[in-house]
């Protein structure tokens, strides 16, 4: 989790940035029970099949008419929460949204950062490197870097012979015979 936000932030005070796990413990306590209605239906299908297993048909009819009321009062309290709490999930959607473009915001301006870096840097090197070429213009010689000799022994081929696994074995085998 990020630093906290001001307490100014777009005028959502209440709100803080939270993650999934504290989400989900704040919806917990604003809507306990939908999980205890979840729980209570799961627990009526699992007697359900138990009562099925065991040929108790008029268990298993009991455990799916309170499978169905267990289902109505999650129901229930899902829209009733949903109209109680809907100002508050209003103004956390906006305050969230916010809390994306503050994001989005900075990321582009560190991107901005580390380009105009990248670009004095850039300009750095042409600095030193003009510098160079013309003081060996003034000596009269042809400007020859390091970096630009790295770069050629990187690119052209080496005369050097390559001793690899192979020609090891080549030798050995040529020395036996």
């Amino acid at each position: 989790m990020s630093e906290p936000l001001p307490s100014s932030f777009d005028g959502h005070e209440q709100f803080q940035e939270e993650t999934p796990l504290q989400k989900f413990g704040r919806r917990f306590k604003e809507e306990p029970w939908v999980p205890a209605g979840c729980a209570a239906t799961c627990y009526a299908l699992w007697r359900a099949y138990r009562s099925m297993k065991a040929g108790d048909s008029v268990e298993m009819n009991r455990m799916f008419r309170a499978r169905i009321y267990a289902q109505g009062l999650t129901l229930l309290t899902v829209v009733a929460g949903g109209l109680y709490y809907r100002t508050e999930r209003t103004q956390r959607r906006e305050f969230e949204q916010a809390l994306e473009i503050r994001k989005g915001q900075e990321k582009r301006d560190a991107w901005l950062r580390e380009l105009e870096i990248r670009d004095k840097e850039d300009k750095e090197w042409r600095e030193r490197h003009a510098a160079i070429e013309a003081a060996a213009k003034q000596a009269g010689k042809k400007p020859v870097l390091a970096e630009q000799d790295a770069a050629r022994s990187v690119l052209e081929p080496s005369e050097e012979k390559y001793y690899g696994v192979l020609d090891a074995v080549r030798d050995l085998v040529s020395r036996r015979e």
